[in-house]
């Protein structure tokens, strides 16, 4: 069976590449990372998930006050999905948060509230893909398997001047065959915790998407796609992302007659944009936002806020807030009033949160 193109006309993987990143992790990469440093599978876990297509900096910010609150992967199977995605709520990709908590029921179900020590039966728990299996059982368990996420098949495919389409499941599978060819040969102690961190590091600091540090990588000499100059060439990728561009009317119903105001809220789809969180109701357009105004209540009435741009992955949503405050609550279908001192409980779209947070007095 053909296995597509192979890197640099069929010449072998670099020799040494192992073992000088493992050296340069050591003395170079980073360390001060709160994930780093620990076999605990619980929180290699989690900070792999969350670091799935979201920087390191946003991460920083939640990581700790989801420890602080799930210390453990029985706390987090205990907890309600309403917990969980009012603690995830900010950090998109809400499908990861649901996984989350379905995964941490399977390891307590069937596992003992123990990961298994494998990337193969890792791959088998809800959320796990191959190379968050693979990080779990290099950094907790020492195994010999390459972790091959975005950052890494780009440092990867500039290395190897690899020219197959990763857009393709079969050129990505020759891609992760070449990243095991690239492992250590005899890995001691922390040598795949080092090799597997330094992957990491390696794309996330000098291998950059543009305007990699070529000069500073210790790669250079052995860098493929540096040597000819053409690192903006690879990864090679043909599948574009096509972006859809949809308008959307929020309505915030708000009671203001005294005490603790309330608003009204609904649970999103199971399935879609924001998927299982808590919204307000939400309109394709201003008419049938002000048709869905309680009875007796005049549409005049509603104040239209400043409109809110917010991108997802596929989509650019323009957000239209339209306000409307009632002196009690009233009678709606298909949700519940919620007090405004509950919301930071509740598991809420990130621009909505900022929207209540900001409403005007």
């Amino acid at each position: 069976m053909s296995r597509g193109p192979t890197p640099a006309a069929g010449a072998p993987v670099p020799a040494g590449f192992a073992e000088r990143l493992i050296a340069w992790q050591r003395c170079d990469g980073r360390h001060g990372l709160p994930w780093q440093g620990t076999r605990d599978s619980y929180r290699v876990w989690l900070s792999e998930v969350m670091l799935q297509q979201t920087q390191v900096s946003t991460v920083l910010n939640y990581f700790p006050r989801f420890l602080a609150r799930f210390p453990d992967v029985r706390t987090l199977a205990q907890a309600t999905p309403d917990e969980v995605m009012a603690l995830w709520s900010g950090l998109g990709y809400y499908s990861r948060a649901r996984n989350l908590h379905r995964c941490a029921q399977v390891v307590v179900a069937e596992h003992g509230g123990l990961f298994p020590a494998d990337a193969r039966t890792l791959e088998t728990l809800p959320g796990i893909g191959a190379s968050t299996a693979a990080a779990i059982a290099a950094f907790c368990h020492g195994e010999r398997i390459s972790i091959l996420d975005g950052n890494v098949r780009r440092v990867l495919t500039r290395l190897l001047a690899f020219d197959g389409d990763v857009a393709q499941p079969a050129q990505q599978r020759v891609l992760w065959d070449l990243a095991q060819a690239l492992l250590p040969t005899a890995p001691a102690g922390d040598d795949m915790a080092a090799y597997t961190q330094g992957l990491m590091d390696l794309g996330a600091t000098l291998c950059s998407r543009s305007r990699p540090a070529c000069e500073a990588c210790p790669m250079r000499t052995l860098c493929r796609a540096a040597e000819a100059g053409e690192t903006a060439k690879y990864p090679v990728k043909t599948r574009t992302l096509k972006r859809r561009h949809e308008s959307w009317w929020l309505l915030l119903l708000r009671t203001s007659g005294g005490g603790d105001p309330q608003v009204w809220l609904q649970r999103r789809p199971t399935r879609g944009i924001w998927a299982g969180l808590h919204c307000t109701p939400v309109f394709a357009s201003e008419a049938e936002a002000l048709a869905a105004v309680p009875p007796g209540v005049n549409p005049d009435a509603v104040v239209p806020l400043e409109p809110v741009a917010h991108s997802l992955t596929h989509r650019e949503l323009r957000l239209h807030p339209l306000l409307l405050d009632l002196p009690s609550p009233a009678p709606m279908p298909d949700g519940q009033w919620v007090a405004c001192s509950a919301l930071p409980g509740v598991g809420l779209p990130a621009p909505l949160r900022t929207l209540l947070d900001r409403l005007p007095d």
